[in-house]
């Protein structure tokens, strides 16, 4: 089994947030959580001036262009080629061509190695967002997109909660 590398698709445009939702739901429903790890459109912060008036927002660094870090094979290739959206792979021919490592230092995407002090079992607080205050066991952990699931106990039944990292303290 190879390592995962990041990949380019290319998408219709307007198409990369819609992309990116139908891979992701691909990946839930077809249980390949271990082979696509992320799919991301770049964004950067841009500010306009409209009307004398600032406005920060958020722009497609690559309009037409969604980047996914995945292992490459069979499957994995069909989903992602296969999906609404989606023109195909960059690359020469059919052939996708990963990105290297010196063209993803300038999309600040690097693969950190992140401690934290809790783990599958243990008790948390949450300390911001919707659900501070709420106290939770982690039911699962995902270091890609540093988020874990804890239940939370909504409407007298326990409900599956995502939450990122900084959002949560150890009891």
């Amino acid at each position: 089994m190879s390592e995962a590398k990041w990949y380019v698709v290319h998408t219709y445009s307007g198409y990369e947030n819609k992309v990116k939702a139908n891979i992701d739901k691909t990946i839930e429903n077809r249980h390949l959580e271990d082979q696509i790890l992320e799919v991301r459109v770049p964004m950067q912060d841009v500010v306009e001036m409209k009307n004398g008036v600032q406005k920060a927002t958020q722009k497609k660094m690559f309009p037409g262009y969604v980047l996914i870090h995945m292992i490459m094979n069979d499957d994995t290739w069909y989903v992602v080629r296969n999906t609404r959206g989606v023109t195909g792979f960059v690359g020469p021919g059919s052939k996708p061509v990963p990105l290297t490592d010196a063209e993803m230092a300038p999309l600040g995407i690097r693969q950190e190695n992140i401690v934290v002090d809790f783990q599958e079992g243990d008790t948390v607080q949450v300390i911001a967002g919707a659900w501070a205050d709420t106290v939770g066991v982690i039911q699962s952990m995902n270091i890609q997109k540093q988020s874990l699931t804890i239940n939370v106990e909504l409407f007298g039944r326990e409900t599956p909660v995502e939450i990122g990292f900084a959002e949560v303290k150890k009891m």
